[in-house]
């Protein structure tokens, strides 16, 4: 057996952005640590940080946690959380609720396969794709 996971990957927000999905989805935080006993070398003022979390609920599972200081990051485009979810009204609230102060790529419509779709980014840089069939 075989399971692929999504880990999001933020730059010291990552409670935040858990909160915000966690509240979109009715999902639950859960295996939450912090850089707080961590023997690595992490500076005083990011301890309090999430070193790896979990957001799990009926759906949806997704792990993140804040790359250390040093690490690099960049925000890209080359990965996008895909959502299909067969109620039009929940995925038309949920696509709003993650374009608000976000970027819509495209907007939430009816499209050419029989379904209403939209994509957008959210105020925390990670790139979603809503897709509900008619």
């Amino acid at each position: 057996m075989m399971k692929v996971q999504t880990y999001l990957t933020f730059k010291g927000d990552c409670q935040n952005a858990l909160n915000y999905y966690a509240d979109i989805f009715d999902a639950k935080i859960i295996n939450k640590q912090t850089y707080q006993n961590s023997k690595r070398d992490i500076p005083e003022n990011y301890r309090n940080n999430i070193e790896h979390a979990e957001l799990k609920g009926k759906g949806i599972h997704i792990m993140a946690y804040d790359a250390s200081p040093d690490t690099p990051l960049t925000s890209g485009n080359n990965v996008q959380m895909s959502i299909d979810i067969d109620n039009t009204h929940k995925a038309k609230d949920i696509f709003s609720k993650l374009s608000d102060e976000g970027t819509i790529h495209h907007e939430f419509k009816v499209t050419d396969w029989n379904a209403m779709y939209g994509r957008c980014t959210d105020k925390y840089n990670i790139q979603w794709m809503v897709n509900s069939k008619l």
